[in-house]
C-alpha cells in the first residue's frame, strides 16, 4: 500500500523542493551524487507503510551513524564511470574489438575524442572498483539490514576478471585488447552487477548524508508501531527546519485522538501543526525527526488545512475553499483509512456565529473516527467548551504571556483552554486607531 496525502499537504508543510530554502527536502539534501539525489526524491515521494520496513531502514541510518563513515568516492570518477557503464557498445565481443581498434586510429588522426573517453572511464572504474573494496574493508561492526547489501557487492568485487581489472596500472597504456575485453565486460557480460554496485555506492552516500544531519541537529529516529495500536507519541517535538525551535510534548491514542488546539495569533499553532506532520511524515520515511523520542503507529496517510486560498479558476471564496476542503478530508476519513488530518483555524472564512457552528459539528463528526488522529485548531474558545463533554478530545492550547502591554509566546503547550484574548490590545499597541483619528 501507498502512503496517501496531496499537493496541498506537502505545500504546506514544505516537505519538498530540492531548491527551496527552508524546504524539509532542501534539509536533508546533503548527498553528493546524482545517485543518491534520486534515491533522496523516491524515498521522498513514496513513504512507507511496513512497520518493519520503516524500522530497518531507521536502524540503518543509525548504524551509518554510529559508524561515522566517510564517502570514499570521488564524485567526478563516478560520472565518468556511470556514463562508460551505460554506453552501448555492442553485444559481440569481436565487434567490440575492432570499434576500439578503430577509434584509437582515429585518435591518431583527427581530434577524435571517444577513445580518451574509453580509457579514462575504464581508469574511473578501477578507481572506484578500489576504493569500493577499501570501503569494505573498512565497516568494522554491523550496519544493520546494510550488511546484506555489502556481502553481495564482495561477491561481485570477488569476480576474478574484476579482481584482475583491479590490480591494472592505471597509469600505464593498455593494449587495444584489453580495453576492448573490460568495455565488453563491463557493458555487457557484468553490466548487471557493475549497476547494483553502483546502486550500492549511491545509498552509501544517501545514509551517510541523512545520519550526518541526525548526528549535527541532534535529531533521534522514530519506532514504528503496527496501524491498529493507533498511537503518536513524542518528546520535545520540533520543527526541523527552524533554528532554536521550541520542543514540545504530543501524545495521542485511540482514548484521545483528536487534539483541539486554542492560542492566540503568532502563539506558535500553524507551527507545531506543521511539526507533528512533517514528523509523521519523515518518520514514514524512516528518516529522523526532530525530536527527543518518538513512537507512532503507522498512518494510510497525511492531510493537512493550514493555508487553504481561495481559487478564481474555479470560482471558489475563500470560504468555499475551505468547505471542499473538509470535504476531502471527510472523504478518506469515512473510507476507513487511518489517517492523520490537521485543520487550522476552520472556517475562518465566514463569519463568527457560522465559524463556531461549523468547527462544532465538524470536530465532533470527526471524533467518532477513532482510528484516525486529528488535531484541529481555532481561535473560536467557546467551540471548546462545548466539546467537553466529549472523552476522546484533548485540550491544549499555546499560552500568551503579558508583559506589561506587550505580549510574549513561550511555544510550549498547557493543557486546557486559553483564555487569551489580547486582540484589541495588540491593535492599540501599534496605534492604529490613533493614526485614523489623527
Amino acid at each position: 500500500m501507498s502512503f496517501n496525502t496531496d499537493k496541498q499537504t506537502l505545500d504546506e508543510l514544505n516537505l519538498m523542493g530540492k531548491f527551496r530554502q527552508g524546504s524539509v527536502y532542501h534539509l536533508f539534501n546533503k548527498v553528493k551524487t546524482r545517485g543518491g539525489e534520486r534515491l533522496l526524491d523516491e524515498m521522498f515521494r513514496h513513504p512507507l507503510t511496513n512497520a518493519d520496513l520503516i524500522n530497518a531502514r531507521s536502524n540503518v541510518f543509525l548504524k551509518f551513524q554510529e559508524a561515522d563513515l566517510q564517502f570514499p568516492f570521488d564524485e567526478q570518477q563516478l560520472v565518468q564511470m556511470q556514463e562508460y557503464i551505460d554506453s552501448d557498445s555492442g553485444s559481440n565481443a569481436g565487434m567490440v574489438l575492432v570499434k576500439t581498434a578503430f577509434k584509437k586510429v582515429l585518435s591518431g588522426l583527427t581530434r577524435d575524442e571517444r577513445y580518451r573517453k574509453s580509457v579514462q572511464g575504464l581508469q574511473a572504474c578501477i578507481v572506484t572498483l578500489n576504493r569500493c573494496d577499501t570501503f569494505l574493508g573498512s565497516v568494522r561492526s554491523s550496519l544493520g539490514a546494510f550488511d546484506q547489501r555489502m556481502e553481495k557487492v564482495r561477491r561481485i568485487l570477488n569476480d576474478k576478471h574484476l579482481a584482475n581489472l583491479r590490480n591494472l596500472d592505471i597509469y600505464a597504456a593498455l593494449p587495444v585488447k584489453t580495453l576492448a575485453f573490460y568495455e565488453h565486460l563491463l557493458q555487457n557480460r557484468m553490466k548487471g552487477e557493475i549497476e547494483d554496485l553502483m546502486q550500492f555506492i549511491y545509498e552509501i552516500d544517501l545514509n551517510i548524508a541523512v545520519s550526518n544531519v541526525a548526528k549535527q541537529k541532534k535529531f533521534r529516529y522514530a519506532i514504528a508501531l503496527a496501524p491498529e495500536a493507533n498511537i503518536l507519541s513524542a518528546g520535545e517535538l520540533r520543527h526541523p527546519c527552524i533554528d532554536g525551535a521550541v520542543g514540545n510534548i504530543v501524545n495521542m491514542d485511540e482514548k484521545q485522538n483528536v487534539v483541539f488546539l486554542t492560542g492566540a495569533n503568532m502563539a506558535g499553532k500553524s507551527t507545531l501543526m506543521k511539526s507533528v506532520g512533517i514528523a509523521l511524515y519523515i518518520a514514514h520515511m524512516g528518516f529522523p525527526v526532530a525530536a527527543a523520542a518518538m513512537k507512532f503507529s503507522v498512518r494510510d496517510g497525511l492531510y493537512s488545512s493550514i493555508n487553504v486560498a481561495d481559487n478564481i479558476g474555479l470560482g471558489y471564496s475563500h470560504f468555499y475553499a475551505e468547505v471542499v476542503r473538509v470535504k476531502q478530508a471527510a472523504d478518506a476519513a469515512a473510507s476507513g483509512k487511518r489517517l492523520l488530518l490537521m485543520f487550522d483555524e476552520l472556517f475562518k472564512g465566514t463569519n463568527v456565529k457560522d465559524a463556531y457552528d461549523g468547527t462544532l459539528a465538524v470536530t465532533e463528526a470527526f471524533a467518532e473516527y477513532q482510528e484516525c488522529l486529528f488535531i484541529v485548531s481555532t481561535h473560536i474558545i467557546e467551540v471548546g467548551e462545548a466539546l467537553m463533554q466529549k472523552n476522546n478530545i484533548q485540550f491544549v492550547f499555546m499560552p500568551t504571556v503579558m508583559e506589561g502591554v506587550r505580549p510574549r509566546y513561550t511555544y510550549k503547550l498547557e493543557q486546557g483552554i486559553t483564555e487569551d484574548r489580547q486582540g484589541m490590545l495588540i491593535i492599540r499597541n501599534e496605534g492604529i486607531l490613533e493614526m485614523l483619528k489623527g
